[in-house]
């Protein structure tokens, strides 16, 4: 297993990190799976014997469950294994039991540490943006916690660019705790990352946790052009994301996943992850699974080396649009662009310079 610096931060956390979304599987999350306490003891010991050091949760995931299994699966395991949750989304009825106020985030940290066992924990994102508390009281909330030992590092996720750096801008000038993470998003399947947060990320110094590499199981090469996808698959149990806005383009993007996968023996699963091993910005895929072999397969792709070729293929089929700006960017300004300005016209400037060699 391959250990990555977090952000500026000097903590090292594994290249793969195993999430409990899957654990306890109730209410919307029935749809995610249905794992136990059994079997995510087996699934966390088989985490730690690969190297896995940290462990993701949420309060929102089924309803506290998830927190509390992960808790018990956890206890009494070496201090070197790193918890990560979460908060924003509602957790009662109440209408301060919700959002990223100062009120709900010491409330929510607390109930997140007792169903979690622990007395602290180690990064403790912003799930998502809340545009109606300032974020100042957000941070000195955060800062609050972290002063009182019960979280160490702040992250933010599923936050927009100029949101992000909204809220950077505030800690640096109120000298309050700096998020050292985003998690976010990101796959062949949607490379939207690539227009602001990846970019953020590398000029910013924030270290990078992927959520659903595999696009909730769109990457497995289960669904494909012309074929019906298993009656057990998280789309067909009612799950929601992630949003499809281009059938056409995921299909093309797995029939080359299938090939190079073929051209390594391997699933195209664990294809899909090596890829998102080797963009710039990233720190640690989390992987979510339902059963053992699937963590297994997974938990391969930390080996899985890709020829430049390969990465090619992969990036040129499922590259994403050049939206304004980034297309008047990509005509005048490739002699003045960053290593962030390259996350995204770096594989675009490749694209047009094979388009125009073809012609």
């Amino acid at each position: 297993m391959q250990y990555r610096q977090l952000g500026r931060s000097g903590l090292k956390i594994s290249a793969l990190n195993f999430g409990s979304v899957t654990f306890g599987g109730q209410g919307n999350f029935a749809a995610t799976g249905k794992v136990d306490v059994a079997e995510a003891t087996r699934m966390v010991d088989i985490c730690v014997e690969h190297g896995v050091n940290m462990f993701d949760t949420a309060d929102a995931y089924s309803g506290g469950e998830a927190e509390e299994i992960l808790g018990r699966v956890l206890q009494g395991r070496s201090r070197e294994l790193l918890v990560t949750s979460k908060v924003r989304f509602p957790t009662g009825k109440g209408p301060n039991e919700q959002g990223l106020s100062r009120h709900h985030i010491l409330n929510a940290c607390d109930d997140s540490l007792r169903r979690l066992g622990r007395d602290h924990i180690d990064l403790y994102y912003l799930h998502e943006w809340d545009g109606l508390t300032p974020v100042e009281e957000t941070l000195e909330a955060l800062q609050t916690l972290r002063d009182q030992g019960k979280i160490r590092y702040a992250g933010i996720s599923n936050f927009a660019g100029w949101q992000a750096m909204k809220l950077l801008g505030a800690a640096e000038r109120g000298r309050l705790i700096t998020p050292v993470s985003q998690q976010l998003y990101y796959s062949l399947e949607a490379r939207d990352a690539e227009y602001e947060l990846l970019p953020l990320a590398v000029d910013q110094g924030l270290g990078v946790q992927v959520w659903s590499p595999l696009a909730c199981g769109l990457l497995t090469g289960k669904y494909r052009r012309g074929k019906t996808a298993p009656e057990d698959s998280r789309r067909i149990s009612g799950w929601p994301e992630p949003e499809v806005r281009d059938l056409k383009k995921l299909y093309d993007t797995v029939e080359v996943l299938v090939q190079i996968a073929e051209e390594h023996s391997v699933s195209a699963a664990r294809v899909a992850l090596a890829w998102t091993l080797h963009k710039p910005g990233i720190t640690s895929l989390v992987l979510g699974a339902r059963k053992e072999s699937q963590l297994l397969d997974n938990l391969a792709a930390a080996s899985l080396r890709l020829t430049q070729e390969q990465v090619r293929r992969l990036d040129d089929v499922s590259a994403p649009d050049l939206i304004y700006p980034y297309w008047h960017q990509n005509r005048n300004a490739f002699d003045r662009l960053s290593k962030a300005d390259l996350v995204l016209q770096g594989p675009a400037k490749r694209l047009r310079e094979a388009l125009e060699t073809k012609k």
